[in-house]
């Protein structure tokens, strides 16, 4: 009787184990921890609920997706009509939920480490399986240009093929890389090009306005940037204020910390460097920049690593 009492605990112990394993995380590449599960409430184009298999329990882990931003909501909600948010936010919502729904709701999560959170959220490369297949669910957002290469160098294994995607996405003008996808916005014939030095002459810490964007305007008019905002791959944004102006064939920088504007240079005001260094390695972590017209229709775009 002991024994079977001892044994009984065990494998009531074990099972939560046994429903993870380890494999790498793709072909060549780094070690990664794998879970199974079932979603449920999709919150946006990069978060959802999850239940995961053998975790004891049946309460579902908010799961925010590895290596892709996808633009925010303001209004969350099951139902698809009742959602609202940045342009792109509500249909990018909608695609991860209709290729969840296409894999029966059926995902499997992968991290390097298996610790790893943004914030409350588990930070996890998710697949879902469709026509008996596991597909990178993150790889497909890309792809379709319904979010942004978001690099990370803790969970690094995606990186390298997450910013090809984005870029190829980008090149082709698919949904959000469409300069006109939110409706046109002022001057949709300027042609516009963005430069980002994203690494400061010595430590960038201490040197935060050794990192700016340069906008490029090729176009032979003068355009107001008045209500157009600068992103990296975060969230935070940069709006440009009344008499901000890229001349006709010229320029204007944005410098990242503090100091005096004038007619081709202003100021974001930060306190630390906003741009991640490209590793060189492996690791392939990257940064980009994004210069969104007041509709929220990307007009011109950077992506490294």
């Amino acid at each position: 009787m002991r024994l079977l009492a001892t044994l009984i605990v065990f494998f009531a112990c074990a099972a939560p184990a046994s429903a993870s394993w380890v494999a790498p995380c793709v072909p060549g590449g780094p070690q990664c921890t794998f879970w199974t599960g079932k979603a449920s409430f999709v919150a946006d184009g990069d978060t959802f609920d999850v239940d995961i298999d053998g975790d004891g329990t049946r309460k579902p882990r908010r799961v925010r997706l590895t290596g892709v931003n996808a633009m925010e909501l303001s209004t969350y909600n099951h139902k698809p009509r009742l959602r609202k948010g940045d342009c792109h936010g509500v249909e990018a919502t909608a695609r991860v939920e209709q290729l969840l729904r296409k894999g029966r709701m059926r995902v499997r999560l992968a991290a390097q480490d298996p610790s790893s959170h943004a914030r409350t959220r588990l930070r996890r490369q998710v697949s879902v399986r469709i026509g008996g297949s596991w597909v990178d669910l993150g790889a497909r957002l890309l792809a379709e240009g319904h979010a942004l290469w978001l690099s990370n160098g803790s969970e690094w294994a995606w990186n390298a093929s997450y910013s090809a995607l984005s870029v190829q996405a980008a090149r082709s003008g698919l949904s959000l890389w469409n300069p006109e996808g939110c409706g046109w916005g002022p001057r949709p014939e300027a042609r516009l090009s963005l430069t980002v030095n994203y690494d400061a002459p010595r430590n960038d810490r201490f040197n935060v306005n050794g990192e700016w964007v340069v906008i490029a305007n090729a176009s032979d008019f003068d355009l107001p940037l008045q209500d157009w905002y600068f992103r990296d791959s975060g969230l935070r944004r940069y709006t440009f204020q009344p008499g901000v102006m890229v001349p006709a064939g010229g320029s204007v920088r944005l410098r990242m910390g503090y100091g005096a504007d004038s007619f081709s240079e202003v100021h974001w005001g930060l306190d630390a460097p906003p741009f991640d260094n490209p590793s060189h390695d492996a690791r392939a972590t990257g940064d980009g920049g994004y210069l969104f017209d007041p509709r929220g229709n990307v007009r011109a775009w950077s992506i490294y690593h």
